[in-house]
Parts: structure tokens; sequence; C-alpha cells
């Protein structure tokens, strides 16, 4: 399915030769007006999509220079996003206090954490405390990120790119290494507002 895919998105030229399709413009970047906002109330939007299981995870940066500790973040927004090259994503909200950590190293290492691992998601979900505070952890191997003891995996990746989302941001990350250590453990669920 793949291959086939690759033939499509090629162009015939010459005897035989190939040549990519170009890409498609990058989309032009502004702010949504108040009239373009869809008419959906945001705690009915929460209840619907919270419908939708997710995994969770936490983000992790290593300390730039000058910087007291490691960058972190719980995120239950994270996804695979393609094989060819390894990408994955997460989304951040633009008023996130870590994203602009994570965004000064250039690297980060995804968690995924474990069903009995809520209280670490629930110390990496505060803002302005030491969220590293009697956390066990090694560097990652490539970027040096924390690689958080006990979680089901983790991969370790390259800033690839950055997109505007509404409120949020869209990090795709390039994988640059990975692994898991528990893949006997259930995942951690967040479902309805709640660890399941």
């Amino acid at each position: 399915m793949a291959e086939a895919a690759v033939r499509y998105l090629r162009l015939r030229t010459g005897a035989g030769a190939e040549r990519p399709v170009d890409p498609l413009p990058r989309p032009e970047l502004r702010c949504v007006r108040e009239d373009e906002r869809a008419p959906v109330d945001q705690g009915e939007f929460r209840r619907v999509l919270g419908q939708f299981a997710t995994g969770v995870t936490v983000v992790t940066a290593p300390a730039a220079p000058g910087e007291p500790s490691p960058a972190g973040f719980a995120c239950q927004s994270f996804a695979s996003l393609s094989l060819d090259p390894p990408l994955v994503a997460f989304m951040v909200g633009r008023t996130s206090s870590t994203w602009p950590r994570i965004a000064r190293a250039g690297v980060f290492c995804v968690n995924v954490l474990g069903a009995g691992q809520d209280a670490l998601c629930r110390a990496f979900a505060v803002s302005g405390a030491d969220k590293f505070a009697g956390v066990a952890h090694d560097a990652s191997p490539v970027s040096g990120s924390p690689r958080l003891s006990g979680a089901l995996a983790w991969i370790d990746c390259a800033i690839h790119a950055v997109h505007t989302g509404g409120d949020h941001l869209i990090v795709v990350g390039r994988v640059n290494a990975l692994g898991t250590d528990a893949d006997t453990e259930p995942p951690l669920l967040f479902h309805r507002g709640r660890f399941v």
C-alpha cells in the first residue's frame, strides 16, 4: 500500500525518469477572526471529545544552560505520524510555560505512562513546581532528555516542525531512538475527565 502511495505521488517525465510531485505551498498563518469561530460551546466540546479515550504521556527536555532543572509536562494529545521518516506529534497549548523551554532545547522525549502512574502524571500537570523532584530518570540516548523510570515506552526525538492549530501548537518530532521497558503492563488512559 505504501509503495502504491509513493507511485501515486510521483510524476513520470522524459524517458522514464521520476520526479516527486511539487510540495503544496505552506498555508498562510493568521489569527482566527471572531466571525469565523464555530458556534460550539467549549464545555460541550470537551464533554463530547472526552468520549475518546487517550493514552497519557510526559514530554520532557533537558535543561538548557542557565536553567535549574529539565523541562516536562503531562500530555494526552500525542500520536504517531509517519513511518518513513519516523515522525511523532504532540499538541501543546500556546500559553504553556514549559513549551518555550522544550523549543529552546530543540529535542524532547515522550514517556508513555503505565496504568499505575497517574500520580506521576499529576506531578507533571502542575505549573511552577519542580516537576522532577523525587522523580527517578536517566538520559535518553540521543537527546539526553529525561527518560522517566517505570514508563512503558520512550521516544527520543528532535523537533522537526511546529505548526499552529488554534490555541495550540502542533509539534512534529523526528524519532532518533525509542524503546519499551514494560510491554506487559496496560497503559494509563484518560477518559471523560479522569484516569481509567
